[in-house]
């Protein structure tokens, strides 16, 4: 059986939840992550994926919803640490032209800080 472990912090600015996810986002393991996404004092959203292998579709939508969510909320979302395997997911489903997207956690927050709405710059 898949697990993710799914670790919460604070970013440094302390406005921004930073979701460290170690293990793959699947189908089984969607549950877990909807908790975490899901969790009262959620606002601005970094999920950092270096730890992630691959993500199926069910893992994918979770993602693609919770952006909605961050866009109708006027809250901030970035990724961060996406391997090749998942890159390549975001780049078939054109996934990677919404979901900004950085090499590091610490770029993603760099972006929070320098823009007033959603992060958008996408340096993978």
């Amino acid at each position: 059986m898949e697990k993710i472990e799914i670790v919460r912090t604070t970013g440094a600015g302390g406005d921004t939840t930073i979701l460290r996810l170690q293990g793959p986002l699947t189908l089984q393991t969607l549950f877990d992550f909807q908790s975490a996404i899901r969790e009262p004092g959620i606002g601005d959203t970094i999920v950092d994926l270096t730890g992630v292998p691959y993500i199926d579709s069910a893992g994918l939508g979770a993602t693609l919803s919770h952006w909605a969510h961050t866009q109708r909320t006027g809250k901030k979302f970035a990724e961060a640490g996406i391997c090749e395997r998942v890159q390549v997911l975001f780049n078939l489903t054109k996934v990677s032209t919404l979901l900004p997207s950085f090499t590091t956690v610490q770029e993603a927050e760099q972006s929070f800080s320098a823009s007033s709405g959603s992060a958008s710059a996408t340096s993978v």
